[in-house]
């Protein structure tokens, strides 16, 4: 579990009521993918975005990115509206970088290693001695001599060193803030922990911001300063790491954390699959698959008809811990 961090109070990126709506092919429904999102991110903190597959979670992080336009709402960075135009999307694309989860699709087979992590300098025209940062920037992920690596390509390396290698591809750029989706998702267990290590020690020595996109509430707790947990398009529960964690409060939190091992509890199973987005239920988006309210605890806590009939209030995206369920704050 990580120490939080002194965040700066002005968010270096921020969403404010974002939705990301997807129309429906051949007049089906649209599909409300991201549905009224506020979530900030402080200088120097590492966010976890956790949920199912299919929740939005990666249509979120790919608007963050500026890579999807929003529908509605609006994302900020260092305090500056997002421009969609190509010349303010390169400029931020610098300050703002992509890690993906699968190293081995990221990287061109017919690449080197340097020509991987130099191309990021061409694109954006770099002026200074190329060969300098891309040494550095090996170096800091983790590839030491970096010289050693200039000259090998993706299948001579492992998996985590190819995992180094687009981190490296993101840091030579030097950004203010990555986005790693599902950044360790492919890689044996006994690699996970250096890569995450690896971008804890980013954060410590260059200041850097990370929003991690994750399934997995076990990394999450393991690398996170804040969390966010995310349900059919919203966040449903968001705030320190230690709080969400220790303590959770939404049942789909609960649920997601009681099939990790080290939990100790019994695991929850879920009813059902998770809802078309493209037909969201009326009330609690989550009502259909809960726990709490198919045991009778939401009835007893005389919140039955409102988890039925009632969306609970979207989340705003400041640091406090914050849950949107009826049964949690009425307890």
């Amino acid at each position: 579990m990580t120490t939080t961090t002194n965040a700066s109070p002005v968010p270096l990126l921020s969403a404010a009521e974002l939705n990301v709506t997807f129309p429906g092919r051949r007049g089906a429904p649209s599909s409300r993918a991201v549905d009224g999102v506020d979530l900030d991110i402080g200088a120097g903190e590492i966010v976890a975005l956790v949920g199912e597959s299919g929740c939005g979670k990666t249509t979120l992080a790919r608007t963050l990115l500026g890579l999807v336009p929003p529908s509605r709402g609006r994302v900020t960075f260092a305090g500056e509206p997002l421009g969609y135009g190509a010349r303010s999307l390169k400029a931020y694309r610098k300050r703002v970088q992509l890690v993906l989860q699968d190293p081995s699709g990221s990287l061109n087979p017919r690449h080197t290693v340097y020509d991987a992590v130099a191309e990021g300098l061409r694109i954006h025209g770099h002026q200074g001695d190329e060969r300098a940062a891309v040494a550095e920037a090996l170096s800091r992920a983790g590839l030491r001599p970096p010289e050693r690596f200039f000259l090998r390509y993706p299948h001579e390396l492992s998996g985590g060193q190819r995992q180094r290698v687009v981190i490296a591809g993101a840091l030579v750029l030097e950004p203010e803030l990555i986005v790693a989706d599902e950044p360790v998702a492919s890689l044996d267990a006994s690699v996970r922990g250096e890569i995450l290590a690896l971008l804890l020690s980013l954060r410590d020595e260059l200041g850097l911001s990370a929003l991690v996109v994750t399934h997995d509430l076990g990394l999450a707790w393991n690398i996170a300063d804040r969390v966010a947990v995310m349900y059919l398009g919203r966040i449903v529960e968001t705030g320190p790491v230690e709080d969400v964690l220790t303590d959770p409060q939404h049942p789909y939190t609960r649920a997601l954390l009681s099939v990790l091992p080290e939990s100790g509890q019994t695991p929850v199973v879920l009813m059902g699959e998770p809802p078309d987005p493209s037909r969201v239920p009326g009330g609690c988006r989550f009502h259909a698959r809960c726990q709490v309210l198919a045991s009778g605890e939401a009835a007893r806590a005389g919140v039955e008809e409102r988890c039925r009939t009632e969306s609970p209030p979207v989340l705003t995206g400041g640091p406090a811990a914050q849950v949107a369920c009826h049964w949690a704050t009425a307890k």
